[in-house]
């Protein structure tokens, strides 16, 4: 179905015809909805700290995640104390939780799991992200607050918004959801503060950013199986868009002798990742493999990756962070 649906947006398959009268209808809902708190029908929720909104208007990946991990470690650096909110799609959740280092995948969602893991930065994940700021605030002592995704969420007030886009799949034909990749149309764009091109190449207003692969590491914290150099590989993927993660490896200079793709927020099983795994070492993303460090195996790998932006927008976003934080100290003394 994935490969389906990536063939409609992105390869301008013959079913969006068919698909189209369910995005006008899309549409004039999201219409609708956004209108309701345009016109005040509807009021965002403000909060006493900055908040940042990383999202995008496609649906799928386009580095959300890693922008959210460089962001909290800029935001340290500068004398920040970060809190992150997140649905925790792939997951049921019914009320807010704290996401705690070493939390399971299968409860708190695999990117919540992962920013955790990487960087211990408090966060709170709920299906509604006022309650889970609200939560984050009054359980953790936090001055900025990230929301991973989010950008139609509108009962929450941002401070700024950043959007994400694939570099490579940019917005697909442009149509809204289902004919379509979008959640909002391209006009969306124009409001937000800042849009982050993932890998290129860059169109006019956009800022560059690279990710950046590290070594591989073992899945498992125990013994693992070193690899051999030429040594052929099975990579797995359960992203938004697997093919960047394949290209990345055959880049470094891995041999693949397979690759398998799984539905975004994919949850594994022992027995179907060990039979992929059988006769050669297993490499998946970092986010796949929170999912699955319960049962891995020695011979399983991951790649990290690290976002890189560039000191232009370093400035630019850290120059209006202080303009927001400013403002929100001043109307909470009264001023």
């Amino acid at each position: 179905m994935q490969q389906l649906i990536h063939r409609i947006w992105y390869h301008h398959h013959w079913a969006k015809w068919l698909l189209l009268p369910l995005s006008w209808l899309f549409g004039l809902v999201a219409m609708l909805r956004r209108n309701l708190f345009r016109l005040g029908v509807k009021s965002a929720h403000t909060v006493p700290v900055p908040v940042i909104v990383v999202g995008n208007i496609t649906a799928g990946g386009s580095g959300k995640t890693p922008t959210v991990i460089y962001l909290i470690e800029l935001l340290r650096q500068q004398g920040y104390t970060p809190g992150v909110i997140s649905r925790g799609y792939g997951v049921d959740i019914q009320d807010c939780q704290v996401v705690y280092t070493g939390a399971k995948a299968t409860d708190v969602g695999d990117e919540p799991a992962m920013i955790v893991a990487r960087t211990q930065v408090p966060m709170v994940v709920g299906p509604k992200r006022v309650a889970a700021a609200y939560k984050l605030l009054a359980q953790f002592d936090v001055d900025v607050i990230i929301s991973d995704d989010g950008l139609q969420h509108y009962p929450l007030a941002r401070d700024i918004e950043i959007a994400l886009v694939d570099g490579e799949r940019r917005y697909g034909n442009r149509c809204l959801i289902p004919a379509g990749p979008l959640r909002e149309g391209l006009w969306r764009l124009n409001s937000v503060d800042f849009v982050i091109n993932n890998g290129g190449p860059v169109h006019h207003g956009e800022v560059l950013m690279s990710l950046t692969p590290a070594p591989l590491m073992p899945v498992t914290n125990s013994l693992v199986e070193p690899l051999t150099e030429g040594q052929p590989l099975v990579a797995m993927a359960a992203i938004g868009n697997p093919q960047r993660f394949f290209n990345t490896l055959t880049q470094l200079g891995y041999q693949l002798a397979r690759t398998v793709e799984f539905n975004d927020h994919h949850v594994f099983s022992a027995s179907e990742l060990h039979a992929l795994s059988h006769d050669n070492p297993l490499v998946m993303t970092e986010k796949d493999a929170v999912k699955c460090r319960d049962f891995a195996q020695s011979h399983w790998w991951y790649l990290p990756v690290n976002a890189k932006l560039t000191p232009e927008f370093d400035h630019a976003f850290l120059s209006q962070l202080k303009q927001v934080a400013q403002t929100k100290k001043g109307l909470s003394h009264g001023i």
